[in-house]
């Protein structure tokens, strides 16, 4: 064979490589209203960018005449490209070859770029759109999924992980994404679920469809499994593009600084007047959030779950903040499971990477009930508290209104490592509010009064007494638990100095194999 038809080859295969199952399958996938594997990567990466890996790898498989249906690629594009011009490695499962079933190849590929961007100390995106492990390969696709799982594991808290679902993702494919640090799903056509429909029908006798079982919005608002959802796999993919530039490429650096051209010193009137005058009376803390960060940016995590807590990137004169607030609009803020196991696996995540906190508090406490104590309560709020505790990273709070109780102590307090606690004048940081207080406090006297009306003026005034001694921040203030009280429309810039101030810090928690938070 002549060199040029050695180049001609080369070429024909690599056509052959790229059309994946065929142009046929191709289609049924555009027809489902879905991309395809390359098409997805060329959305996600860079214009140009892409260096691809293993596009001439085919699966070993002999069983149930597999000899015969041999496709280049194997399922999975593997490779890198950047972002930004920041480098990234991918994967993307393809559909159209065995609907993106993993084979034992097909691992070995992912198993590859992850063990390349752990020695460059880059990110990883995987486009999930697999139907689970290929049935023909037996057990040899299941230790496939087992090679990623330990790498997922060893990468975690060193390079960010981000996992995409824009297709089936069932069985042991889950559990891949589940140890990334973010999950996002489009809305269209995509799943997760341990079981599907017809598993779930044969063992509970429950009749459920793929999309109310582990559907986009399923996953986003009641179990929280995914942080993203997007309206299509378009938007999805612009989205991870976003969230890549608020993080590092590992957790030896920082995340990169953007310039700012919003001042520093901007005030915010509108800040002086937001808390209402009756403190039963909610707000939306995202105002806040908007009014004190960089041009009002902010890309919130875990939106439709956990509502009561917000929690976010954003960015103060230009580097990369982690904010969580409580969230006075919805269940006026209380902290419950969900909440705790929402914020604590955040904070934990910018611990990882060298994001700063910064919080906002407005708290009354933890949701009393049953339901509560009977799903464990006490051990995810000790998990909220345990990652705020464990964080070395600057850490600024900042509380607007309530703080009570043990959910004082969970919100950044100065106990647990807060660098810099501000709090606005409106702050009231106390045991607890000031009707509970009252009522044990003064319980014996109130039963001593028989008339309704001389009940109430009692309460009344016993709560204004309360109020006036307890529930200010000058109490905590006169202890040194909170550094200064500070002027509302002036968050920007106190937090921004804050940050500064805080860019140099070090510190280390003591050696151990590892911690054992409360799961």
């Amino acid at each position: 064979m002549t060199f040029e038809k050695q180049i001609r080859q080369l070429l024909d295969k690599r056509i052959e490589a790229k059309l994946g199952g065929g142009q046929k399958r191709i289609d049924s996938q555009h027809a489902k209203g879905k991309l395809t594997a390359r098409e997805r990567i060329e959305i996600l990466l860079d214009e140009g960018s892409f260096e691809e890996f293993d596009m001439f790898v085919t699966h070993r498989c002999t069983d149930f005449g597999m000899q015969d249906s041999v496709y280049m690629t194997d399922g999975v594009v593997t490779g890198y490209g950047t972002i930004d011009g920041r480098l990234v490695y991918v994967f993307s499962q393809d559909f159209t070859i065995f609907g993106g079933s993993l084979s034992e190849y097909f691992a070995k590929k992912i198993c590859k770029v992850m063990d390349q961007a752990m020695k460059v100390g880059a990110p990883v995106i995987g486009l999930n759109d697999s139907g689970g492990a290929r049935i023909q390969e037996g057990v040899n696709s299941l230790a496939g999924y087992a090679e990623i799982f330990q790498r997922n594991i060893l990468a975690s808290g060193v390079i960010p992980q981000i996992s995409a679902i824009f297709g089936p993702c069932a069985g042991g494919a889950v559990y891949s994404p589940a140890l990334t640090d973010f999950i996002m799903m489009s809305k269209e056509n995509s799943y997760m679920f341990v079981t599907g429909p017809k598993v779930v029908k044969t063992v509970t006798g429950e009749d459920v469809t793929d999309g109310d079982l582990g559907g986009a919005m399923v996953h986003a608002s009641k179990s929280g499994v995914t942080h993203f959802v997007a309206e299509n796999e378009t938007e999805g993919l612009l989205m991870i593009r976003k969230l890549m530039a608020y993080l590092p490429a590992n957790n030896m650096e920082d995340a990169p600084v953007v310039p700012c051209n919003d001042p520093i010193n901007r005030l915010d009137d509108y800040l002086n007047t937001i808390i209402p005058e009756n403190p039963n009376k909610p707000y939306d803390v995202k105002d806040v959030i908007n009014g004190i960060v960089d041009n009002g940016e902010f890309l919130e995590v875990h939106e439709h779950f956990a509502k009561n807590l917000v929690v976010g990137f954003a960015r103060f004169n230009g580097a990369s903040v982690g904010i969580v607030a409580n969230q006075p609009n919805c269940m006026a803020g209380v902290l419950d499971i969900n909440a705790s196991r929402k914020g604590a696996r955040f904070v934990r995540f910018c611990d990882a990477f060298n994001i700063p906190l910064v919080t906002l508090v407005d708290v009354p406490g933890f949701l009393p009930g049953t339901a509560q104590e009977y799903n464990g309560i006490i051990i995810h709020g000790a998990k909220f508290l345990y990652a705020y505790g464990e964080a070395t990273v600057p850490k600024v709070t900042v509380t607007l209104r309530k703080s009570y109780g043990g959910a004082h102590d969970v919100m950044s307090c100065k106990q647990l490592r807060g660098d810099i606690n501000y709090a606005w004048p409106s702050a009231e940081i106390a045991v607890m509010g000031a009707s509970g207080a009252v009522a044990i406090l003064y319980g014996s006297e109130l039963k001593k009064i028989e008339s309704e009306e001389a009940k109430a003026a009692f309460i009344a005034e016993k709560e204004k007494e309360y109020t006036e001694k307890f529930a200010n921040p000058y109490d905590a203030a006169k202890y040194g638990y909170i550094d200064d009280i500070i002027e509302p429309r002036n968050t920007r810039f106190r937090v921004i100095r804050a940050l500064q101030q805080l860019s140099t810090k070090k510190l280390s928690n003591p050696a151990k194999k590892h911690d054992n938070i409360p799961l």
